[in-house]
């Protein structure tokens, strides 16, 4: 009886419930039971409706199975759903899909690591299914917190380990690709979602950096290799993430890159956070890199008080990613870049100068290690603001340079230059440096179609101010600055050093027919850059680099710049160079003076050649044949090496061994140049910053306070009456030497206005009024005074303003205003 009841129960069964018992033998060793299985199959195919309540029982004896750890049996379900999920692909399947989900669950919760991968071949096989309709109610929550557990794996046995992290990394690939093609994507982007797929990511990434880093690099791996190797596999899915990011979800993929390798501590050595960067920037798509390089710089801004070598680390990132995205369009971020980088480099400098101050009495290698550490900084920025640069187009590098040029604080700069009145002297030289040297960076390589594109009138007159003169390195990277844009023939490198060129043909030298616009820009500015060599030359701090450099101008100028009036210039101001080293007014040391001599001969040498006149060849090559038999310090060959024996002075030479204005007009007029203004001296001209520094120093200088006192003070006056005597009766009767004076100094001022360029005519009588319209200010700064105020008048004392405050019972009104 008890026999019949349970096989009466067995019939009264449901069918769908005996056909999924069939698929189970009864040793599990054997396997699915194909036969039972096709039969299942063909039932749920056949009655789609029946798969929500198949998937719900298996899920039912897969849980049993798995509580009883009989894992036989777990592995035969599995297989039986992956069958029914590749079968059927109607609109019943979703319910069906809930029930493989949750059993997909159950074995990534279960400790078993063999489990755990089963499920997740399983989630994966599932993954590459396109469903037909969207599911809007499925959230992978769960999921992604499992498969990102995984990828943590840190189990004792290594095979096991890895085959986890492996397992971990294939099922977050498979949710990515899973949501992704799904209606509801922007689910896998949010913050939360990110902040573990990420970081998970980049563990499994980062243990293969650390392999490579004392293997050497890789070889390419195969397939298989992929597969077995967590890093590989993580970097193509890591790509894959990247690949299929928007407009809208970029950052949230990019952020946790920021915090795993703040948490890491891995910009410091940052090859991971580097090779990192690559890989996002070479995986988004490109009209999304400025959104990379807008969180590099906001993350910089965070990181402003971080340790100087966090903030290189970080600042090299940005290098790389600019290099990548400078190849094609990054937007509206060329600026910002710039800006921020200009900003960091301030701060760098600030930091480096606190420094020491602070630790002026502590220990002399803590103080070096900060400032070293500061300027591994500051290269990096101009690394950064140089290689960025370069690789923009033309038309945006210009644009760069007058950014940049109008960040340099100088005398009389804008509001637009850096603040650096908290630095100091030393402070602004240091910006003043890094900022050329950035400069440098950006011109070099740049070719503009006229000089006047490349030298605009607002970029070369803050280069060549005065504020820039004041330092031999300063000087130095103008100049180069200058090179850089005046060279675009690429001459430079054949004009390297300063020598005595036997015969400068053989350096094939290529130049051009000068431009009427090159003409009209000499006529402007060339009375700037002359004046910027003469006055550069008179420095005494200059070395054998700065020489180098001038003469390496002059090269230049005349190579692209020079027509016949140019060239009549550049020997004018050749002879001045001559003049200051012979006369030394400025009382220049003698390595200076006869630096100066040996660049006159070099220069004046290479500038006869290049005209090929004979008569001009032939004196100059005289002169320096005779300065090396007689006096060979004047050639730059000797005056600069080591060990260079010094003349004690200049003026028993005998003229032979200098430069003759004579002999050179004599040469040259024979050849139609016009060298009228030869016989001119070359003066430089005066410009606005001049005046503003000339006025600068008599408020330095001068104390302005007048009080304005009652009464006649009269034994305080001073009699200056002339005391009349038979001298002076007679000076004043005999005046014939005076008319000739006056007679000679006519002709001197006919003969000047006849002869000399229109240039220094102009330069001369602007000087003159503007000394008058200077004392002109100061006699009525101190006459004309504002009244008496109860708020205080102000006076200068040292340039330094004071204000005096006058109490209003002390204060004298008129007559008509008291009542």
């Amino acid at each position: 009886m008890p026999a019949r009841v349970c096989c009466c129960c067995a019939a009264l069964r449901p069918r769908y419930k005996r056909l999924v018992d069939n698929i189970f033998p009864e040793d599990p060793k054997d396997g699915l039971v194909k036969a039972d299985m096709e039969k299942l199959t063909f039932y749920a195919v056949s009655a789609p409706e029946k798969l929500d309540r198949i998937g719900a029982y298996l899920a039912e004896r897969l849980s049993r199975d798995v509580v009883r750890h009989r894992y036989g049996y777990v592995l035969i379900a599995m297989e039986a759903l992956d069958q029914l999920l590749m079968a059927c692909h109607s609109q019943s399947i979703k319910p069906f899909v809930e029930s493989f989900l949750h059993m997909v669950a159950k074995l990534l919760e279960s400790g078993e690591p063999k489990l755990q991968v089963l499920g997740t071949n399983s989630f994966v096989k599932f993954a590459n299914i396109e469903e037909d309709t969207p599911s809007y109610h499925r959230r992978y929550d769960f999921f992604v917190s499992r498969f990102s557990a995984m990828c943590h794996s840190c189990d004792h046995d290594p095979e096991t380990q890895t085959e986890i992290r492996i397992a971990g990394i294939r099922g977050i690939q498979g949710v990515v690709r899973k949501t992704v093609n799904d209606e509801l994507r922007a689910t896998i982007w949010e913050p939360q979602h990110m902040d573990k797929i990420v970081p998970s990511l980049l563990f499994n990434m980062q243990k293969i950096e650390d392999v490579d880093s004392r293997t050497g690099p890789p070889s390419s791996p195969t397939g298989g290799e992929k597969e077995e190797n967590p890093a590989l596999l993580a970097e193509n899915c890591f790509r894959e993430l990247l690949g299929r990011a928007t407009y809208g979800n970029m950052n949230n993929a990019v952020r946790p890159v920021f915090a795993h390798l703040d948490h890491h501590k891995l910009w410091d050595p940052n090859e991971f956070a580097v090779s990192c960067f690559k890989i996002i920037m070479y995986s988004i798509q490109a009209q999304y890199s400025h959104h990379v390089i807008q969180e590099i710089l906001g993350h910089l801004d965070a990181c402003k008080k971080d340790p100087p070598r966090v903030r290189a680390g970080i600042i090299q990132v940005l290098l790389e990613a600019v290099a990548i995205a400078a190849k094609g369009s990054i937007g509206p971020t060329v600026l910002e870049v710039f800006n921020t980088l200009l900003k960091h480099l301030r701060i760098s400098v600030d930091f480096e100068l606190g420094d020491r101050r602070s630790s002026a009495g502590s220990a002399t290698f803590s103080t070096s290690s900060k400032e070293n550490d500061e300027r591994i900084v500051q290269n990096a920025i101009i690394q950064t603001i140089g290689f960025f640069g370069s690789n923009l187009p033309d038309y945006q590098r210009s644009e760069i340079m007058m950014f940049i040029m109008g960040k340099v604080p100088v005398l009389g700069a804008t509001s637009q230059s850096l603040d650096t009145s908290h630095l100091g002297d030393l402070g602004t030289r240091r910006i003043q440096i890094m900022l050329l040297r950035s400069l440098l960076m950006v011109t070099s390589g740049y070719k503009a179609m006229t000089i006047t594109n490349a030298l605009p009138a607002p970029f070369l007159d803050p280069l060549l101010s005065p504020s820039l003169m004041e330092d031999s390195e300063l000087r130095q990277l103008v100049l180069e600055i200058l090179h850089n844009l005046i060279d675009r023939h690429d001459n430079r490198a054949k004009l390297r050093g300063i020598r005595i060129i036997p015969d400068v043909s053989d350096l094939k030298i290529k130049r051009d027919k000068i431009s009427r616009q090159d003409v009209s820009f000499m006529k402007k500015h060339g009375q700037q850059l002359y004046r910027h060599i003469y006055l550069g030359c008179k420095e005494e701090d200059n070395v054998q680099k700065n020489f180098e450099l001038l003469y390496t101008s002059l090269a230049l100028i005349t190579i692209e710049l020079a027509n016949e009036e140019v060239v009549i210039d550049l020997i004018r101001l050749a002879i001045a160079l001559q003049d200051v080293a012979i006369i030394n007014e400025d009382n220049l040391p003698m390595f200076n003076r006869c630096g100066i001599m040996a660049l006159v001969a070099a220069y004046l040498n290479f500038l006869s050649q290049m005209i090929a006149v004979p008569s001009f060849c032939q004196h100059v090559s005289k002169v320096i044949e005779t300065r090396s038999l007689e006096a060979s310090y004047f050639l730059p060959e000797t005056i600069f090496k080591d060990k260079c024996n010094l003349p004690k002075s200049l003026e028993k030479h005998e003229k032979n061994l200098f430069f003759l204005t004579n002999k050179i007009a004599e040469s040259l007029g024979g050849s139609g140049y016009s060298v009228e203004r030869l016989s001119v001296p070359y003066v430089p001209q005066v410009t606005d910053e001049d005046r503003l520094s000339r006025r600068k120093s008599i408020v330095d200088t001068v104390s302005i306070q007048v009080d304005i006192l009652p009464g006649n003070n009269t034994e305080d006056k001073i009699d200056n009456t002339e005391e009349i005597t038979f001298e002076a009766l007679k000076k004043a009767i005999d005046n014939n030497g005076l008319e000739e004076q006056e007679k000679e100094k006519r002709r001197l001022v006919i003969e000047k206005f006849q002869k000399a360029p229109f240039e220094e005519i102009a330069a001369q009588c602007e000087t003159k009024a503007n000394l008058l319209h200077d004392r002109l200010a100061q006699i009525l700064e101190l006459t004309i005074r504002p009244p008496p105020s109860p708020s205080g008048t102000m006076t200068i004392t040292a340039g330094h303003a004071h204000y005096q405050s006058v109490p209003v019972y002390e204060m004298k009104f008129p007559d008509l205003c008291v009542y």
